[in-house]
């Protein structure tokens, strides 16, 4: 039996059907704040296999992904534990995205990309703060990884 086919529709879930997976506010607040900091970048570029960041910084070789709090599982924001039919599926599918951006992360650090993660909350609270993280990490004064 798949996923697909254990999950069962509920009233509380029914706002998380359809979310944009590109695109986001928050995605978008901070590439036109990065933006306005004089950095230029691409959008949804395919780097390695089927990493695809929000956006990259070629001339840095850095590769921005702003992580949903919910999906990606924020440690402030993230459930700590999930509740009702299908508390199991969710606590699967929260890993397993964790699983993936590890993946991509070590995938992109072999490519010879630095990768910066920016939670959702972090765009909300200060967006400006944020973006300065991008520019700081462009220019190789961050925490990112080569």
């Amino acid at each position: 039996m798949s996923s697909k086919e254990t999950w069962e529709p509920t009233e509380k879930g029914a706002h998380l059907r359809g979310r944009r997976t590109r695109n986001t506010e928050p995605e978008i607040r901070l590439r036109s704040a990065v933006h306005a900091l004089g950095l230029r970048f691409r959008l949804h570029r395919r780097l390695v296999g089927r990493c695809t960041p929000d956006f990259v910084l070629p001339r840095w070789r850095l590769a921005v992904f702003v992580d949903g709090c919910f999906w990606h599982g924020c440690p402030e924001h993230s459930p700590v534990e999930f509740r009702g039919p299908n508390a199991e599926q969710w606590r699967l599918k929260i890993d397993t995205n964790r699983a993936r951006d590890r993946r991509n992360d070590a995938l992109l650090k072999e490519a010879g990309w630095r990768v910066l993660r920016v939670w959702e909350c972090e765009v909300r609270r200060d967006v400006q703060r944020a973006a300065e993280e991008v520019a700081r990490e462009a220019r190789g004064e961050g925490m990112a990884q080569a």
